[in-house]
């Protein structure tokens, strides 16, 4: 048998009822026609007795934020031209390879029309006479790029620069084709964001839902190892934010409370929520302005293969604590040997700043100007030493030359020799030499990024075999404009395929 409700009970029900009713009525008045006066709907919404009622003018101090921003970030869309057997399946791992890719002789299952919709993302305009900062891979492989504003103006966009491995691409419109002008956001100083600072993102969020701004704290600083799906740029420094950040804010700026471009908004995890990344504005803003004055990015080479010195390595080195990196090899020929670095020293400073973790120098070494000395203090044989180090292009920039008689021996990093018949016994095969052998990486070129080291002996390049240096040239020049290739290595006692995109 129930029991009696007591007139007490019977209040707080009503009390509830009423808070219920308020928030429903709250929530329709939120998502009603934008015809509806806002001022009018609060003051007839039903809120329970005790409850305080916000001004209806007091605004957050994120819209002022808003509406400096909204006006200067671009929906983007592109056409693509399909490759011919473009198929529809995708490769579950590794850097977002599709099977067509990887084993070009893979049966196709669907072709696509020769002109068709490509993908969208977003971007904002850094300077009025049009420049447009956006990610490289939502422009990547596009035929065609046509921008629209806020206020629903569409332009076509020409394609100024891109550089995969920052994953920075710059566009350009022409801004007598927008009423008043273009306005161009204030690029803030990324170094100085601090973990917790307020990150308002602004974007296109599924390519629909133009001028979205969401809001959250940066969450962390200098990420680096991401695997990112559809490309993975060599130089990593994300900044980790909580703002909400979907498929389609890609190329859209991150900003702080004052408005300043902090960041990029460029990856996701798609498994977790208020986990997103952005590219750092420091670093976006220097690779942008390269594009624009020259179309290509230059960057600084040393020449050698780091690793982070870990404790296990530090102790059978008798060196306390793990401050510094290790040289694991010095490539021949490069500025760190000529300047007189040796494998098995460990770089603990370069120009007076500490060095701790790989990707941050390797970013380090990038950003220096070609030509310029470098200060690294050294720890060899447990005695410290200062080399000084003049630093060179970095092999594989698009305007790199490469000597005639080294140019089929070098490709997407790689530098190759033949092997001997001794060196194919070592390696365990029989009968005449097979394959070549791989003498040099170059650090945070496509192979170094592959897994493709010095030693290994490669046997196939895409469905060719190799046997000689000559047929190693012959698969550079097949392979040298295709987006990925399948390399068939060997690696002491086993093979391994492993995707390239050179």
């Amino acid at each position: 048998m129930s029991r009696p409700i007591s007139r007490i009970s019977a209040a707080l029900l009503l009390l509830g009822a009423g808070v219920l009713v308020g928030l429903v009525i709250s929530v329709r008045v939120d998502i009603g026609p934008a015809s509806v006066d806002r001022s009018e709907a609060i003051a007839q919404t039903v809120l329970p007795v005790g409850l305080p009622v916000a001004s209806p003018h007091a605004a957050s101090p994120f819209v002022a934020v808003a509406g400096r921003i909204v006006p200067s970030v671009v929906a983007i869309a592109t056409r693509k031209k399909a490759v011919e057997g473009a198929g529809g399946f995708h490769h579950p791992w590794g850097r977002g390879f599709g099977l067509e890719e990887m084993f070009p002789n893979a049966p196709r299952q669907r072709q696509q029309p020769p002109d068709h919709p490509g993908g969208s993302g977003s971007g904002f305009v850094i300077d009025p006479d049009g420049y447009i900062l956006t990610n490289n891979h939502v422009i990547q492989g596009a035929s065609e790029v046509t921008v629209r504003f806020a206020d629903g103006t569409e332009l076509d966009a020409r394609i100024v620069g891109q550089d995969p491995e920052t994953d920075v691409a710059v566009l350009r419109v022409d801004p007598s084709g927008m009423d008043g002008g273009l306005v161009a956001l204030t690029m803030g100083d990324s170094e100085q964001i601090r973990v917790g600072d307020w990150a308002i993102a602004v974007g296109n969020p599924f390519g629909q839902l133009q001028g979205s701004v969401t809001v959250g704290v940066i969450s962390a600083k200098g990420r680096t190892d991401l695997n990112i799906m559809g490309g993975t740029p060599v130089y990593q420094s994300f900044i980790q934010t909580d703002a909400s950040i979907n498929f389609g804010n890609s190329g859209g700026p991150l900003v702080n409370i004052e408005g300043e471009v902090i960041g990029m908004n460029t990856a996701i995890n798609a498994a977790g929520q208020g986990i997103g990344f952005a590219i750092p504005a420091n670093m976006a803003r220097s690779v942008a302005q390269q594009l624009i004055d020259g179309g290509r990015v230059v960057r600084g080479y040393l020449g050698i293969l780091p690793q982070e010195l870990t404790e296990e390595l530090a102790e059978s080195m008798d060196i306390a604590g793990t401050e510094g990196i290790l040289i694991g090899q010095v490539i021949e020929d490069t500025p760190a040997d000529q300047g007189g670095l040796h494998t098995g020293d460990i770089i603990t400073k370069m120009d007076g700043r500490p060095v701790s973790e790989v990707n941050d120098f390797r970013l380090r070494v990038a950003e220096q100007p070609v030509g310029s000395p470098v200060k690294f203090s050294v720890l060899r044989d447990g005695r410290k030493k200062t080399v000084k180090v003049v630093l060179d292009e970095r092999p594989g920039s698009p305007a790199k030359s490469i000597p005639e008689e080294e140019e089929d021996a070098s490709w997407a990093g790689i530098t190759v020799d033949e092997i001997s018949p001794e060196e194919a016994r070592d390696f365990g095969m029989s009968g005449d030499a097979v394959g070549v052998f791989v003498v040099g990486v170059a650090p945070g070129s496509a192979a170094d990024g592959a897994g493709i080291q010095t030693g290994d002996v490669i046997l196939e390049v895409g469905n060719m075999e190799l046997d000689r240096l000559a047929d190693w040239a012959k698969a550079v020049e097949k392979y040298r404009d295709k987006r990925a290739v399948a390399i068939l290595l060997k690696r002491g006692d086993h093979t391994r395929y492993v995707g390239l995109k050179p």
